[in-house]
């Protein structure tokens, strides 16, 4: 079993979230609610995974933690 950092992103406008996923470029998903997200952000990394396999790429480590600030400007 292997674990992701996702990022879940809120829309503007209150319609839900993007996830994406770091350390796996191009993996991106959608969900109306953050449990709906990170059900769809497993699914991604899941078909992602296997879209790797398939081509005979390696299968990529999660990326160390990112550090969130807010910088005063």
């Amino acid at each position: 079993m292997r674990e992701y950092t996702v990022i879940l992103d809120p829309d503007v406008d209150g319609r839900g979230f993007t996830v994406t996923v770091p350390a796996l470029p191009g993996c991106i998903t959608q969900g109306r609610t953050k449990e709906q997200a990170i059900q769809r952000a497993r699914e991604a990394i899941v078909l992602h995974l296997e879209s790797l396999l398939a081509d005979g790429e390696s299968i990529p480590e999660d990326l160390p933690s990112a550090e969130v600030l807010k910088v005063a400007v």
